[in-house]
């Protein structure tokens, strides 16, 4: 039985800062998280809904390409997702032993444009640690899964730089919202159910979204060091959550969360 990850895809990932896992899903389960994801936005599209704790980074519902953010309360499957054991043998293998949760968040994206989305960037507060520079650490690792059928390019596919994690460069802000600004650039394609992996350093955009019935369901888990504070999702759900926890999920959250906190390491 292979071990994972293998030798060489921890040689591809340290040298190119993503790694893609196709057919990584089973398609049942890749189809219950799509019908999770409609169902998170018709629920935060509803006449009435609020919020407890609003997130730290608002939903975007007022338009066709929509993002919803702070997953884990709103779906069994979700939380199920955060701790996902063939997942977690990357987690463990390329990041941490003891990773704790960043974020979740998801895209659900019909509509065609030229460009769409932020633009280039790097994961990270401070607009992707870059106070740390020159050499931006291992700080997070982003996990992104493929909901729906991104076999083709331009429909909002991943877009990465191989190899930029590594690299020195600082554009200017009114540069990163060019989609040609990186030669070499490389929209990920895969089928339902395609994991893709990568460094918080890895300069990153949604490709360009022109083909006709193109659509883009995406749902994305973040990863920090236990050590790290700069999440803002774990303040973000309330206390019967936190507490319905068991104690393997309870491991991804700082144990000061918690009424009353636990005092642990990680």
């Amino acid at each position: 039985m292979t071990t994972h990850p293998t030798v060489a895809e921890r040689f591809f990932f340290d040298t190119n800062g993503y790694l893609v896992l196709e057919d990584f899903l089973p398609a049942d389960r890749t189809a219950a998280l799509y019908g999770a994801v409609e169902r998170v936005i018709a629920r935060r599209e509803a006449p009435g809904f609020a919020r407890e704790h609003e997130p730290a980074f608002a939903d975007r519902l007022d338009v066709p390409n929509k993002r919803v953010m702070h997953l884990l309360a709103e779906d069994p499957l979700f939380l199920e997702m955060l701790d996902y054991s063939p997942m977690l043998d990357y987690v463990h293998g390329l990041f941490n032993e003891m990773p704790h949760l960043h974020s979740t968040d998801a895209f659900y994206e019909v509509e065609r444009g030229d460009y769409h989305g932020r633009g280039w960037h790097i994961d990270g507060i401070q607009d992707g640690f870059r106070n740390l520079k020159p050499h931006i650490p291992f700080l997070q690792f982003k996990v992104g899964y493929y909901l729906s059928d991104m076999s083709e390019p331009d429909q909002g596919n991943l877009t990465l730089v191989p190899g930029s994690h590594k690299s020195y460069l600082d554009p200017e802000a009114e540069n990163l919202k060019n989609p040609e600004l990186f030669p070499g650039a490389l929209q990920v394609c895969g089928g339902p159910g395609t994991a893709v992996l990568f460094h918080n350093a890895m300069w990153h955009t949604p490709g360009p979204f022109t083909r006709a019935g193109g659509k883009r369901v995406m749902l994305y888990y973040g990863y920090e060091h236990p050590w790290m504070l700069a999440c803002a999702e774990q303040w973000r759900y309330n206390r019967d959550f936190l507490q319905s926890l068991n104690e393997n999920q309870r491991r991804f959250f700082h144990g000061f969360v918690f009424d009353p906190p636990e005092y642990r390491w990680g």
